[in-house]
């Protein structure tokens, strides 16, 4: 799930919790405190040896099945839009506006779990391994009730629910053993998991499709579960954690000050207005350029594109975030502002397919930059170990909202459109996301404004313009 960076909440006692912050410093040596292999090793009181940080056998087993589960079981839902533009023509679902739901609901589900999921972790972390063996399951039994389906309601309850709270269950867990692995070299571990879903999205989508047309969505929806658990069932063994987690471990107080800071309030609105517009695109690209009378493999290639677009864009804006004279703000409003006006810019007003191939690699590129600021936007808030956790839940809650909203809101839109030509029906949509996406560019704005004011209010006057064109950029 390329938009998580999982922070380590469960620990056994002794150990101290290292920030990875991009905006903490590094300890200086005569200041550094021993790290977690320092404290717990052969010549400590505890009676096994850990396996080592950032390298190693064990190390390397656990991040490469951690990426294929989240190839396969991410991509998955990620790939719905393929399964929409099928399911629309299917005679059992066709009459329905609300196909989308299907989709949003099971992505929805990984992001607004996430708060619940980091707290049920940092009380019952013991436990993460059975959690997986839970998950894991419910999401191959979804999968399979799916293909019994006759109804839009019983595809929502399998496909949807089910496999969404399967990988809500799984995929934290997983998350906080690859934390225990990867501590100097964590940021290089989660930019491969955030590789995964661009590398699924450049092959699943076509592979679907085809599934869908010879077979019908029952057949692929069975061939799809008995993939999964032939590809990733026999990488459960390799999910295991590096620390001994202590029974007697003791719940950290999580410190709610950053409730009060309006930067919060700030980023929430911007994060939750983004999330309201982020997932049109993946959702009905695929159906516009059917109603433009395109190739059937078009909407799964740009589904493509947009994957591939998608991990270079997290990789460039995360890489930005950590250089200290640009500013998190700055970069989460050019994100927002170039997706915003190349979907009303280029997707509203496209007839051609150049013009679609140029926003879903805009699109991918941009939209999909802001979540990669996440990190920052935590550090920015709290510094304290238990409440990092639940701001980046909390903004992977606000995202998780507009994800299932996106479902009805979508068909809402469409379905009051049913007496408009094919390509018109779907301008609701389009201008839906765009609008949302600029308003969420306009909260950045107005707490950039703000900060600017305060600056120039504290500054002397002779000397506040010399320094606004610099805070335009490290405000």
């Amino acid at each position: 799930m390329n938009d998580i960076t999982f922070i380590s909440i469960s620990l056994p006692q002794g150990v101290a919790i290292q920030s990875t912050s991009a905006d903490t410093p590094a300890p200086s040596p005569s200041s550094r405190q021993p790290t977690d292999l320092e404290l717990l090793s052969p010549t400590s009181n505890h009676d096994r040896t850990l396996a080592p940080t950032d390298g190693g056998l064990a190390a390397y087993k656990l991040l490469a099945a951690a990426f294929v589960f989240e190839t396969l079981l991410w991509g998955f839902p990620l790939s719905f839009g393929v399964f929409q533009e099928y399911y629309s023509k299917t005679p059992e679902f066709a009459k329905s506006g609300y196909i989308s739901v299907v989709g949003t609901v099971a992505s929805g589900l990984g992001y607004l779990g996430a708060p619940v999921s980091m707290l049920c972790l940092q009380r019952f972390g013991r436990w993460r391994r059975e959690m997986i063996w839970v998950g894991w399951p419910i999401c191959i039994l979804g999968l399979v009730a799916g293909s019994f389906a006759s109804s839009l309601e019983a595809l929502i309850l399998s496909q949807g629910v089910a496999y969404g709270l399967g990988f809500l269950v799984f995929y934290y867990p997983i998350l906080s053993m690859v934390d225990e692995y990867w501590v100097a070299k964590r940021g290089m571990a989660y930019g491969i998991l955030c590789a995964a879903s661009g590398f699924s999205g450049a092959f699943m989508p076509f592979l679907l499709q085809t599934l869908l047309q010879q077979y019908g969505f029952r057949t692929t929806l069975r061939a799809v579960a008995v993939a999964l658990i032939v590809l990733t069932g026999p990488l459960i063994p390799f999910l295991k954690g590096r620390l001994p987690v202590s029974r007697n471990a003791t719940t950290r107080k999580i410190d709610w000050m950053f409730l009060r800071l309006p930067a919060f309030w700030i980023f929430s609105s911007a994060n939750l207005l983004q999330g309201f517009g982020y997932f049109f695109p993946g959702l009905y690209l695929p159906s516009f350029a059917s109603s433009l009378q395109l190739s059937p493999k078009t909407g799964p290639m740009l589904l493509a594109l947009m994957s591939i677009s998608q991990v270079l864009g997290q990789f460039t804006f995360g890489f930005l975030s950590d250089r200290n004279n640009i500013s998190t703000t700055f970069l989460a409003a050019v994100s927002i502002s170039i997706a915003g006006a190349s979907t009303l810019g280029l997707w509203y007003t496209s007839t051609h397919l150049p013009t679609l191939v140029i926003f879903s690699l805009l699109y991918g590129f941009f939209a999909a930059g802001f979540t990669a600021l996440w990190a920052r936007m935590t550090s920015s808030m709290t510094s304290d170990p238990a409440a990092s956790p639940m701001v980046f839940g909390l903004l992977n809650f606000q995202k998780g909202v507009g994800n299932v909203l996106a479902g009805p809101t979508g068909g809402l839109l469409v379905a009051g459109q049913q007496e408009v030509s094919e390509p018109q029906r779907y301008r609701p949509v389009i201008l839906f996301t765009g609008v949302c996406l600029l308003a969420s560019f306009g909260v950045m704005c107005l707490g950039w404004l703000k900060r600017l004011t305060v600056m120039l209010e504290e500054r002397p006057q002779a000397s506040a313009g010399d320094h606004v064109a610099s805070s335009l950029l490290t405000g």
